[in-house]
C-alpha cells in the first residue's frame, strides 16, 4: 500500500485512513477498538502494551 492511502498503524502495521495520532504515532480505528475491549488478563493485552511503549521509547530516544 502507498502512504497516500493512510498512515501506518503502530499496532497492526497496516496503512489505514481512519484512526488516532498519539505523539505523532498512528493507531487505526480497528486496533483502537480492539485495545479498549481487551481484558487485562488476555494475552493480547501485553502485546498492546509493548506496542504502545514504542511511542514513548521513540519520543525519548
Amino acid at each position: 500500500m502507498h502512504e497516500e492511502q493512510g498512515h501506518r498503524c503502530i499496532i497492526c502495521g497496516h496503512h489505514k485512513a481512519e484512526g488516532i495520532l498519539i505523539l505523532s504515532e498512528y493507531i487505526c480505528d480497528a486496533c483502537e477498538a480492539e485495545m479498549v475491549q481487551t481484558d487485562a488478563t488476555d494475552a493480547k493485552y501485553h502485546f498492546f502494551i509493548h506496542q504502545l511503549k514504542q511511542i514513548w521509547i521513540e519520543k525519548n530516544a
